[in-house]
């Protein structure tokens, strides 16, 4: 018999995975997402990744988008689609106990629980530098991430690799760890989480990509962590959008230029150097990096702010 599922999660990283129920035949009762929100300078009202998917693709299932899971009649509406499970990916919302109680949870956490509990695994990965990352399938309790794990799988994370990419591969596992987990949910032993090791992860704010020209290695995995939002930028407004990294050793005043290439620029930092390749000034569009410095008139040994 076709397991019935209620869905929860709102950005590209659940759709891939809801794709991939659907692909395997898994009976989907219900979607369950945030509210369309305005977007752009324009305020547009714009549906959640998900969401989109679903209409694009024409699929036929409700959609529910509460601002709270504790709204009347939530309960009574889930209830009412009878699920087998309802599976949990990024959706934004903390499922309030009566709703864990109608079938059993499953979360898909981007990230090795109990490391990472919290709102930005993928990004606080990438802050710290870490060799490994992957997802945890997670039964969900009343806590922050803090239910009994139900299976991991590890990623390898590539050098250079920026957020977007990450949360791509991730998301691709995390559709594999569900259909496996699914599949065999009655053979499995879930095992609580080493409360000694768990760390947490913050929200993300736009002020958070704010950066100085201190630390070249810390710049870099800034960018890295925040390439897709919020960037990274200077106090000016400038944004730093393509950048390498040279060196994370020598020293040098705090943002001057090192050199001026054809298609870059080389910058120092207090401690190492970053080779950027494309800026873009507050209010306008991005442009190379060089070009924009010949537009200001600097030179090499001059201070980029």
């Amino acid at each position: 018999m076709r397991k019935k599922i209620v869905f929860m999660g709102t950005p590209d990283y659940a759709t891939i995975i809801l794709e991939r129920l659907l692909e395997d035949d898994f009976e989907i009762a219900g979607l369950f997402t945030q509210p369309d929100k305005p977007v752009g300078r324009k305020q547009i009202l714009t549906p959640p990744h998900i969401k989109k998917f679903c209409i694009d693709n024409g699929l036929s299932f409700p959609i529910y988008q509460p601002n709270s899971l504790k709204e009347e009649n939530i309960e009574k509406t889930i209830k009412a689609l009878n699920p087998d499970f309802i599976i949990v990916a990024a959706y934004g919302q903390i499922l309030p106990k009566n709703i864990l109680d109608i079938a059993p949870c499953i979360n898909l956490h981007a990230s090795l629980l109990p490391k990472y509990r919290g709102a930005s695994p993928i990004q606080e990965a990438l802050l710290n530098d870490d060799k490994f990352t992957g997802v945890t399938a997670m039964l969900m309790d009343v806590g922050l991430d803090s239910g009994e794990i139900l299976g991991l799988k590890y990623y390898k994370i590539p050098k250079d690799m920026v957020v977007q990419e990450l949360f791509t591969k991730l998301s691709k596992i995390a559709a594999d760890i569900t259909i496996e987990t699914l599949n065999n949910f009655d053979d499995i032993s879930p095992k609580k989480q080493n409360e000694g090791d768990v760390s947490y992860c913050k929200k993300i704010k736009k002020s958070d990509g704010e950066v100085n020209f201190d630390d070249a290695y810390k710049l870099y995995l800034k960018y890295k962590a925040y390439h897709f939002w919020p960037g990274v930028f200077l106090n000016s407004g400038l944004k730093l959008k393509e950048i390498e990294l040279i060196d994370t050793k020598s020293e040098n005043s705090e943002g001057e230029i090192l050199s001026i290439e054809k298609d870059s620029i080389t910058v120092g930092c207090t401690k190492g150097s970053l080779k950027i390749k494309s800026v873009q000034p507050a209010s306008k569009k991005a442009m190379n990096a060089t070009d924009y410095i010949r537009g200001q008139r600097l030179e090499t040994g001059t201070i980029l702010v």
